[in-house]
């Protein structure tokens, strides 16, 4: 489906605002989630809409969530910092994590008026603490400053407390992108270098790759891999020792990924792909449009996680 082809919906209904989300594996596991969460009556519809689209798609989306009583809320991928940008003014209220990094990952609509949460926050968080046991002195590398890495580079800045890493290097394409990581990280931990880097389209990271220090983290957050083809590094790039890779990516022909698992035995990396950022991001958004209480550890969530596995 596309923001023109939205139409009132028949049941009650959660949207996936995204690229290609037909391709998405949420499809197979919302399926298994929906007896396991008591939304058997729940359609799931996803919504295409290009990277880098006009203001108009997105405000037909979120129009349409206020106006239709069965669309019950969305999540979104990709297009968060631009449906803030575009829609921040049809929204009732935002979180104080949306307000600050001007990003809305989730949508709820009541009774015609709609709520924009960014939750990316809480993801990361809970996701990044399942790869790497201790972050504290580590480098860090962001390969693109989109709103999952500027949600990431808030959790650096604020909350990551006595385990906070060293350095922190950022690049994208796009110098806006970069200015709001800096503004956003300015008032955070001072005891945390923040670097960025301007990259032209096309440029590979090997260099900035090379200058990081054993133990890294290095993380793909360009969506090259999934939302267009492509890897932010040459076949020849030299992965930091005993480091820890992270593609948020789990679709697509994840050529970054396959670049890591290639080096991970000589180079002893860890190696992590966007499977349980996946798990995170949708439980999240489906308690916050549900208010089902979900948990984010133990026995209510490992079955979750695990259904998700048994269609993956």
């Amino acid at each position: 489906m596309t923001p023109e082809t939205l139409r009132p919906a028949a049941r009650p209904t959660l949207y996936f605002v995204g690229v290609t989300t037909g391709s998405s594996a949420i499809h197979r596991v919302f399926a298994a989630w929906r007896p396991l969460l008591g939304l058997d009556d729940v359609d799931l519809v996803g919504v295409d809409i290009p990277v880098g689209a006009h203001p108009d798609a997105y405000r037909r989306v979120v129009e349409h969530l206020r106006d239709d009583p069965l669309s019950r809320g969305a999540l979104v991928t990709t297009h968060k910092l631009d449906l803030y940008a575009s829609c921040h003014d049809l929204l009732r209220e935002v979180n104080a994590d949306a307000a600050r990094l001007h990003e809305v990952s989730a949508l709820v609509a009541r009774n015609g008026w709609i709520d924009g949460l960014a939750l990316d926050t809480i993801t990361s968080e809970l996701s990044l603490h399942a790869i790497v046991p201790k972050l504290v002195g580590r480098d860090v590398l962001v390969m693109g400053a989109g709103g999952a890495a500027l949600a990431l580079c808030d959790y650096f800045a604020y909350r990551v407390g006595a385990d906070a890493p060293a350095r922190v290097v950022v690049t994208d394409v796009d110098a806006g992108r970069l200015g709001a990581i800096t503004t956003a990280t300015a008032q955070g931990d001072p005891g945390i270098a923040w670097r960025t880097h301007r990259v032209e389209p096309g440029d590979v990271h090997d260099a900035l790759l090379a200058d990081l220090a054993p133990g890294a983290l290095v993380v793909n957050a360009t969506g090259m891999g999934k939302d267009r083809p492509g890897s932010p590094l040459s076949d020849a790039a030299v992965f930091p020792p005993g480091g820890y890779v992270w593609e948020f990516n789990y679709r697509g022909e994840l050529g970054f990924l396959r670049q890591a698992r290639a080096r991970a035995e000589a180079d002893g990396l860890t190696v992590e792909d966007g499977w349980r950022y996946f798990v995170h991001g949708w439980t999240r958004v489906i308690d916050a449009v549900f208010d089902l209480g979900i948990p984010t550890a133990g026995p209510g969530f490992d079955r979750l996680y695990d259904a998700a596995q048994g269609v993956r």
